[in-house]
């Protein structure tokens, strides 16, 4: 173990050397953020436990909900009542963090109508990928299994397409406290990491491929899939649409909550996850001293502020660019506190906190104009997130 973990070390280091954090893409012109607020209009209520949502190529939005079903919500008609797709009978709810998890449209959706879903497998809670065409769930197509057995949380399980048309997938680190069984820096597991995804095509008797420049293809003892890892519960990660640049909200064991933000060549970033949470020494005995960890560029003191952070957006929409372009936006489900971060063409972050989101907020998505929405827990409900200038 010790020495597959000096070898993961170099090829990080090395990665960290020859692919840097991509440039930020700025907004000049937004406002600062001590004068930006954020407001929240709701837009439909009667969701069971909606834990993600994903915006359609003709505007309408898609929302899981945790028992197994996707609702459509069309701004013109509204939330319609019944689920356009119903995957209940395979859905293991047996913990609170299990479930329908992910959603994302294929890229080609127009024309196939495939959607991607990550959720816990029946009967024994594997976390899951598949494809299934919406209104057809018998036509489902399983990618990717893995075992998840041991305990019921940290499941992670966001899905996006990147720039490069890949698929990513985020895992947690395989449930309980303290990362048990060490996965978060094992690279032979696909728990605690982000995954990167050939979707398109299939290979060697799989229903994917792995994109042949992962950061892990051909080291020994490592999953190829993995394209970044050290995460606890990445349970929601995006991308900024203008530069490619991944977002991850990883959620954390009581101490620190952390958002980081990795450059599209930052493919074998170590996150730290159980050496560290956060900037902070966790278990000492899982820290390499010649691994390279990478340090969150926003994190808080979880006791103190929230519970668990939940990762949001850049905002890259029309109506507030002129006042919230290029903002990061993050909530937390204890304490609704709306988070804001900006990447700084220095390569430095600004934070801040620009207001309140409504109570326990499980999710953030954008539609096919890049407009922001989020959806909460217990209260079931869709929101439409929007900006104001406090200092005009």
């Amino acid at each position: 173990m010790r020495h597959r973990r000096r070898l993961v070390s170099v090829v990080a280091c090395a990665a960290f050397a020859l692919f840097p954090t991509g440039a930020a893409v700025a907004a000049p012109q937004a406002v600062p953020l001590d004068q930006l607020a954020v407001t929240t209009t709701q837009l439909a209520s009667g969701l069971q436990r909606p834990t993600a949502i994903a915006g359609l190529p003709d505007g309408r939005l898609l929302i899981n909900e945790h028992q197994g079903t996707v609702r459509v919500y069309d701004p013109a008609t509204g939330l319609a009542p019944n689920p356009v797709l119903d995957l209940r009978d395979r859905v293991d709810l047996s913990d609170n963090e299990r479930g329908l998890l992910g959603i994302v449209p294929a890229p080609n959706f127009a024309t196939t109508s495939l959607v991607y879903v990550a959720y816990t497998a029946l009967p024994d809670g594997h976390v899951t990928l598949s494809r299934v065409p919406l209104g057809n769930p018998a036509a489902e197509q399983v990618i990717l299994t893995w075992p998840h057995a041991d305990f019921g949380n940290h499941d992670g399980g966001q899905l996006a397409f990147g720039k490069d048309g890949y698929l990513y997938w985020s895992i947690g680190d395989g449930g309980s406290a303290g990362d048990p069984n060490g996965n978060g820096q094992n690279v032979n597991t696909l728990l605690g990491k982000i995954l990167r995804l050939d979707v398109s095509r299939s290979c060697w008797r799989r229903s994917y491929c792995v994109p042949k420049d992962n950061p892990f293809v051909g080291v020994p003892g490592a999953r190829p899939e993995i394209w970044a890892y050290g995460a606890r519960n990445p349970w929601r990660f995006s991308f900024d649409r203008a530069d490619g640049s991944l977002w991850i909200g990883d959620v954390g064991q009581g101490t620190r909550e952390e958002i980081d933000h990795l450059g599209p060549r930052q493919g074998g970033a170590n996150l730290g996850w159980s050496c560290r949470e956060g900037t902070t020494v966790f278990l000492p005995d899982r820290c390499d001293p010649n691994a390279h960890y990478t340090d969150p560029v926003f994190e808080y003191q979880s006791s103190v502020d929230g519970c668990a952070v939940i990762g949001g957006y850049v905002y890259r929409g029309q109506q507030f660019a002129d006042i919230a372009g290029g903002t990061y936006v993050a909530s937390d489900y204890c304490s609704n506190i709306a988070w804001a971060v900006r990447a700084n063409a220095d390569g430095t972050y600004t934070s801040g906190q620009i207001g309140e989101f409504p109570i326990q907020v499980t999710s953030f998505g954008t539609d096919a104009a890049g407009e922001l929405y989020l959806v909460n827990d217990l209260p079931g409900r869709l929101y439409r997130v929007a900006f104001a200038n406090t200092g005009s």
